[in-house]
């Protein structure tokens, strides 16, 4: 019979996220993990596997907690036109906020993806698709209320969209500027304003 886990797996993958989200999967050791994680090399590989299959496990508990409950949030919260924009705007200020520039982990991932790693790159793909598909969702939303000019496809909005958020949260990274951020965002709202 299996014995108890002696730990709350939701705070240790919180730990594992934040040396992950600051090292990157790459550059963070099995040792940074259990010394942050408070648990042995045995406890780590017995719970969660490889590091791999931790770094899987900690960046989908990141994205429920993070970017999943925001777009719930929002698409809860407001018109679908001002979904758009209150998302961006809570990605301005998120990014700022953060006194370390980590950036977004999912970000961070697509970055270091490599290609001798397939299940990495299709889950990550994965996740850029939802994130793609709720921007599609508000743009074809807020074209029908009227809220947004119909004379765009709403796919290539979508995609203009995704690459907007991507470049955003690369950038804060090392360029953690209010002007710059807004800069990039300004043309992309003032392209989804009616006349």
């Amino acid at each position: 019979m299996a014995r108890p886990r002696q730990f709350d797996e939701d705070s240790v993958l919180e730990a594992a996220g934040e040396i992950f989200w600051s090292k990157g999967y790459e550059a963070t050791s099995t040792r940074d993990l259990t010394d942050r994680m408070g648990l042995t090399h045995a406890s780590l590989y017995n719970a969660f596997g490889d590091k791999r299959r931790l770094y899987l496990k900690v960046l989908k508990h990141y994205l429920d907690r993070n970017l999943r409950s925001r777009i719930a949030r929002m698409e809860a919260a407001y018109s679908p036109g001002l979904t758009i924009v209150g998302y961006f705007q809570e990605v301005v200020e998120r990014s700022l906020a953060d006194t370390e520039h980590r950036g977004c982990m999912l970000v961070n991932t697509v970055l270091e993806a490599r290609s001798d790693d397939p299940e990495m790159r299709r889950v990550v793909a994965d996740e850029t698709a939802e994130i793609e598909a709720f921007f599609l969702r508000s743009v074809v939303a807020a074209q029908a209320s009227g809220e947004i000019p119909a004379n765009l496809p709403p796919d290539d909005i979508a995609k203009l969209l995704l690459s907007v958020q991507f470049g955003l949260r690369a950038l804060v990274r090392v360029r953690p500027e209010r002007e710059l951020l807004n800069g990039i965002l300004r043309p992309a709202m003032a392209m989804l304003t009616l006349p």
